[in-house]
């Protein structure tokens, strides 16, 4: 534990490298022990494969009215 921080700027600090730590180094298991970054990473990457397919059949749907 570190602390106790003496300015609000000490505490911003310790919560993103703590949040840094925690997304970037720490391997949870209820995500199948990867990285919460590489989740996340993998989660947009399915959502990328989709959006185009919605923006063309919208484009086709406008073009047909």
């Amino acid at each position: 534990r570190r602390g106790p921080w003496k300015t609000r700027e000490a505490v911003e600090l310790a919560t993103l490298e703590w949040v840094a730590w925690f997304n970037h180094h720490r391997l949870l298991e209820p995500i199948g022990y990867i990285l919460p970054a590489e989740a996340e990473a993998n989660y947009w990457r399915g959502q990328d494969q989709t959006v185009p397919a919605i923006t063309a059949a919208h484009a086709t749907a406008q073009q047909e009215d």
